[in-house]
C-alpha cells in the first residue's frame, strides 16, 4: 500500500528475502541467535498436542499474571501485526491519528478497514521527541510506538499518558519494550490511563517472527470488541506453548540480561558510527532500543555498496516523515558490527565516487 510516496507495506524482511539469504542481516529487528534452544524445546512438545483445537486459556493466564493484571484484560494474538488489524475492524473509529515515524502497519490496517488517517510528523531537529499538544484533539484513536521503531526514542511514559482523553482510545505498541533494560516508561499493566491498549510482541527478543504470537492489554470492554473481530482459535498451540514460556520467571529473567546487553552492543554500535561524523552521518539520539536510526549522504548508494559487500540493512525512505537519507540498522554483537563499520567505510567511499 502506498500513500504519499511511502511504501506502508514496506518491512525489513524484504531486504532478506531470496538472494538476501547470504547477507548478514541488520535489516529485521529479531534478536540474533534466537529462539534459545529451552524455547524450541517447549514448542516442540506442544506438537503433540496439534489434534486439538488450541486452548489459549493457560497462556492467556500467564500473560495476565505477567502484568498483574485479570485474564479480561488480556487478548493473545496472531503477533502484535494482527492486534493493528483487530484494531481497525473492531473498534468504532471516527478520527484516528497516527504518530510518526513509526511502524507502518497501523496506518496499513486502519486505511484498508476503511478509516481516514492523520499523520503527526515527529521532526528529526527535536529528535523526534513527542510533543502532546501536536495530537488533535479530536482524534478518537492515537497510535504511538514506545520504543519508537524505526528512530529507537522512548517516549516518557508521561507524556504518553497526557495523550489520554475521554472517549479516546490510546494504542501504545510496545513491541521492543523489553529490550529496554528494566522497561522503563512501560504503560503494559496499568488500569488508570482511560482508554489505554498496549500491544507487546514475543516475537522480537525470542525470534518467533514465523510463528506469529503476541498479546493486546486493555479494559474488558475494548478487549471484548477485538475478540469478537477475531477468527476461532487465531494463535496456534505451538504459539499459545511459546507465549506461557516466554512470559515465566526464568525468561523474564534471561530477557532482562539481555537488554543490558543489547544495550552495551548500541553503544558500541552508535559510539563506531559517530566515527564517520566527518562523512556526514548522523546518529538519531538517543537511541533506546534494539536498532539505530542514521542519516547520511548517498544513503540509497550506500545501501546498495553494503549489500554487494554482505550487508542488509532496511531503508527509511518507507517510513511517513523521513525520505532516502535514512537507514535503519539492527543492534549486533560486537564482532558483527566491528565487521559491518569496516564495509560501511568501504561504502561510503564508493558512494562518493
Amino acid at each position: 500500500m502506498r500513500t504519499d510516496s511511502h511504501d506502508l507495506r514496506h518491512h525489513g524482511d524484504a531486504e532478506v528475502r531470496d538472494d538476501g539469504a547470504r547477507l548478514t542481516d541488520l535489516a529485521v529487528n529479531v534478536r540474533a541467535d534466537t529462539p534459545p534452544r529451552w524455547l524450541r524445546e517447549r514448542i516442540a512438545e506442544s506438537l503433540t498436542g496439534l489434534a486439538a483445537y488450541p486452548d489459549g486459556r493457560a497462556a492467556r493466564a500467564a500473560v495476565a499474571a505477567r502484568h498483574g493484571l485479570p485474564v479480561e484484560r488480556v487478548l493473545l494474538t496472531a503477533g502484535a501485526a494482527e492486534a493493528f488489524v483487530l484494531l481497525a475492524r473492531g473498534l468504532k473509529v471516527r478520527q484516528a491519528v497516527v504518530v510518526h515515524p513509526q511502524f507502518t502497519e497501523p496506518e496499513a490496517a486502519l486505511r484498508d478497514a476503511g478509516h481516514g488517517v492523520d499523520r503527526v510528523l515527529l521532526r528529526a531537529e527535536d529528535g523526534f521527541r513527542l510533543d502532546p499538544g501536536a495530537v488533535p484533539e479530536d482524534a478518537d484513536l492515537v497510535v504511538i510506538g514506545n520504543p519508537t521503531n524505526p528512530t529507537s526514542v522512548l517516549h516518557p511514559a508521561a507524556s504518553i499518558a497526557e495523550l489520554a482523553r475521554p472517549g479516546r482510545t490510546l494504542v501504545v505498541d510496545e513491541a521492543f519494550m523489553d529490550a529496554v533494560p528494566g522497561e522503563r516508561e512501560a504503560l503494559a499493566g496499568r488500569t488508570d490511563v482511560p482508554g489505554l491498549v498496549v500491544l507487546r510482541s514475543l516475537t522480537k527478543t525470542w525470534g518467533l517472527a514465523g510463528l506469529r504470537i503476541g498479546y493486546v492489554l486493555a479494559d474488558p470492554e475494548t478487549i471484548g470488541e477485538l475478540e469478537r473481530a477475531q477468527p476461532l482459535w487465531p494463535v496456534s498451540t505451538p504459539a499459545l506453548a511459546a507465549a506461557t514460556a516466554c512470559v515465566g520467571p526464568q525468561a523474564l529473567a534471561e530477557a532482562a540480561h539481555a537488554a543490558h546487553r543489547i544495550a552495551a552492543d548500541r553503544a558500541h554500535l552508535v559510539a563506531g558510527l559517530r566515527e564517520f561524523e566527518p562523512d556526514g552521518l548522523h546518529v538519531a539520539e538517543p537511541a533506546e532500543g534494539p536498532f539505530v536510526l542514521v542519516r547520511l549522504p548517498r544513503a540509497t548508494a550506500v545501501r546498495r555498496h553494503l549489500r554487494d559487500l554482505g550487508y542488509a540493512v532496511r531503508r527509511g525512505d518507507t517510513f511517513p516523515g523521513l525520505d532516502e537519507g535514512w537507514l535503519r540498522l539492527a543492534v549486533r554483537d560486537r564482532a558483527t558490527v566491528n565487521a559491518f563499520l569496516q564495509c560501511l567505510d568501504q561504502a561510503i567511499t564508493l558512494s562518493g565516487r
